[in-house]
């Protein structure tokens, strides 16, 4: 029952504040140690307890992370394109990065079934595709 109101809580406080499945889903995974896999957030740890917390922000990670990959293509690329806008980096400079990095491979929870990852990768890649060409925006060399 702890876990439930947590989660309550981290939606209200805080996730709320976050219109879109894709802002979520990597504020999310920023909460998450990438060397041994716990989320952390001292606010929410502060009200529940650490361990309450760790699992509160891991169902909310996997909730968005279902949310996305149940998103259709134009849904995604519009999240992408808000995502970017709400980053103030120019199209082209985040399209060529997001291409290179990958930074979204980071981003999903652990435990994620490898299919459904590698979809939720390929449909960000088709989207980052799609903003290019509405944008005109040349890919990059390399």
């Amino acid at each position: 029952m702890e876990v439930v109101n947590a989660v309550e809580d981290l939606h209200r406080r805080t996730l709320s504040n976050m219109p879109r499945g894709l802002d979520r889903l990597i504020y999310l995974a920023s909460t998450r140690d990438y060397n041994t896999g716990t989320y952390h957030h001292d606010g929410l740890a502060s009200r529940f307890s650490e361990e309450v917390a760790c699992e509160a922000l891991a169902d909310c990670h996997g909730e968005a992370f279902g949310e996305l990959i149940s998103s259709d293509l134009r849904d995604l690329v519009q999240q992408l394109d808000e995502y970017r806008d709400s980053t103030h980096s120019s199209p082209g400079e985040f399209i060529a990065l997001w291409r290179s990095l990958e930074p979204y491979r980071v981003a999903i929870p652990v435990g994620t079934d490898p299919l459904a990852a590698e979809l939720l990768f390929s449909n960000i890649k088709i989207a980052l595709a799609i903003l290019e060409a509405r944008r005109g925006i040349r890919p990059a060399a390399g």
